[in-house]
């Protein structure tokens, strides 16, 4: 019976934090100097010193695609640092990769500034419909974790089809559909690196559909009053066939590797990428 009302405490919790529609921005903002009990990872608390990416001895690979088209020779060097990349780690860091920079910055400095809108603005976005074309909320799984994390998302279906414009906040509209539009462009490239890797058409994966889709998230972590008690992003794995991950100077992210923690060490203007279970699973078995 305690059980069940303890159960039924935390979806009251759950759900009366859902209904502010103000997400965990709010919870700053309103002067939180505690994280709710929804939002505490309690095996957190006795692994964090464990778990905290002590391995000096490994780095992500690090990729200059600047050289990709300048003859086949350095193009197969490029091919052959993608193959080991993916086998070997399913990350990799790339950099001169052809996404203007000016794009980069922006698109870090709109999401950033649509999450500290006014509450009231981001209310009418706030939704778990996942039928909508573009949503932000707090956990894409907030009702399923067992700890929620210390983050708000935005998230939007850019491809296919392309959203209607005015579905989409102002503040990031216009960088939003500039950045789909470079990030398509770059992910052809990688598709067809990957292909190429396998021995196959540098077509095939584009042929398959693979670069058909695009979602984009924009991730938000406010300062936390306790951030020993919670995570902004639990440890997982992505099924997703890639993952662009905009690096800045703060860090933070790490890859497990050989049963250790790698710090992924930012470096300025580069994209990380994610190759993911599946493409990995089925491609690089």
């Amino acid at each position: 019976m305690a059980e069940k009302d303890s159960n039924d405490d935390r979806k009251s919790e759950l759900e009366a934090f859902d209904d502010s529609k103000t997400g965990v921005k709010g919870l700053v903002d309103s002067g939180a100097a505690k994280v709710p009990r929804i939002f505490i990872h309690e095996q957190n608390k006795l692994e964090h010193k464990s778990d905290s990416g002590n391995c000096q001895n490994f780095t992500i690979p690090i990729i200059d695609f600047q050289d990709i088209d300048r003859d086949a020779s350095a193009r197969c060097e490029i091919i052959d640092k993608v193959r080991k990349a993916c086998e070997k780690w399913g990350f990799f860091q790339v950099v001169n990769r052809g996404i203007p920079l000016n794009i980069l910055e922006e698109i870090i400095n709109a999401v950033r500034k649509f999450h500290e809108l006014d509450a009231d603005v981001k209310k009418e976005f706030y939704s778990r419909d996942e039928t909508r074309s573009m949503i932000y909320n707090t956990n894409f799984d907030f009702y399923q974790a067992s700890a929620a994390n210390w983050r708000d998302s935005l998230y939007c279906v850019m491809a296919p089809p392309p959203p209607n414009p005015e579905e989409l906040p102002a503040v990031c509209r216009s960088v939003m559909m500039d950045y789909s539009k470079e990030v398509m462009k770059f992910g052809l490239t990688v598709f067809e690196l990957m292909s190429e890797a396998l021995g196959l058409n540098s077509s095939h994966l584009k042929d398959l559909g693979c670069a058909e889709r695009l979602y984009l998230i924009g991730h938000y972590y406010p300062a936390c009053p306790e951030p020993e008690l919670t995570l902004g992003l639990s440890k997982h794995t992505d099924s997703g066939f890639l993952t662009v991950v905009l690096q800045d100077q703060m860090g933070g992210l790490q890859v497990l590797h050989e049963d250790d923690w790698v710090d992924v060490e930012p470096v300025s203007g580069s994209l990380i990428l994610n190759v993911g279970d599946m493409t990995q699973a089925s491609l690089f078995s």
